[in-house]
């Protein structure tokens, strides 16, 4: 039985709205925040229906939504619907992204185009969930939103600097919402991982080889592989009354890889 279905989960009652939530990292937390207590909508491009059957099937709340975060419509109509479905919306948990799909290349082979589109999904799409959610938050003065950063935006790692840039954006974003929401309640903060072990990362050419696993082992104080087991404490703490006090900050959680 699962804590939402006993009644005992830290987040019991609140309501969770996860983007890129189909599979991988994002697929992770909906599961971890419907364990502690909380209705989850899966939203993404890709199917979310199997995700969602497996939170059903361990006893939990979910619907499946799909949308375009670079879509104001689309993202609107998600929110209403999962409004509508579970009575309002506590936390937004903004992991849709391009990482998996590129590739590393140097900075003067990166189009035009697909910096475009990095910053599109990465940076708009984490800004039109938040302006759509804020709104109900603010309604209950109490929210949070957790945007998924990464460690790369900090350390400064070549090869995706389309990607780089944009969750560095992603971190000042939540710095400066942080500053603007705080009097309406809602707390506004970045988790930041390292190379986790994610189905994405697994299956990626340039991330999965034994080179890229070194380089990124030896970087760390703590030299094992990232799993993403390893993030969800970390999400369940932020998304929690436990965090009621910070806002504005990323945690890094990466076994030691970037210290700040």
């Amino acid at each position: 039985m699962t804590a939402e279905a006993s009644g005992r989960g830290v987040l019991d009652g609140r309501v969770a709205l996860i983007t890129g939530a189909a599979q991988g990292l994002g697929a992770s937390f909906a599961s971890a925040l419907s364990a502690q207590g909380a209705c989850v909508a899966l939203v993404d491009l890709s199917d979310t229906q199997g995700a969602c059957e497996r939170i059903r099937l361990s006893g939990g709340r979910a619907i499946a939504l799909r949308a375009d975060v670079t879509r104001r419509d689309e993202v609107q109509a998600a929110v209403n619907a999962t409004v509508q479905a579970f009575g309002g919306l506590d936390i937004l948990v903004n992991n849709a992204a391009l990482s998996a799909a590129l590739r590393l290349c140097r900075m003067s082979d990166i189009t035009s185009e697909q910096w475009d589109q990095v910053m599109a999904v990465n940076v708009r799409g984490t800004f039109e969930c938040m302006k759509a959610a804020v709104p109900l938050m603010a309604e209950r003065s109490y929210g949070k939103i957790v945007n998924i950063a990464s460690g790369t935006a900090i350390k400064g790692t070549p090869g995706l600097l389309h990607y780089v840039a944009s969750k560095g954006a992603v971190i000042s974003m939540t710095r400066a919402a942080a500053r603007e929401l705080g009097a309406q309640g809602i707390r506004v903060n970045c988790l930041a991982p390292g190379l986790t072990r994610s189905e994405g990362v697994v299956a990626h050419p340039d991330w999965s080889g034994e080179a890229a696993r070194s380089a990124s082992l030896v970087s760390r104080a703590l030299q094992r592989d990232g799993q993403p087991q390893d993030l969800l404490g970390s999400m369940v703490f932020l998304c929690s009354s436990a965090s009621d006090f910070i806002t504005g900050q990323t945690l890094v959680v990466d076994g030691g890889s970037a210290m700040v």
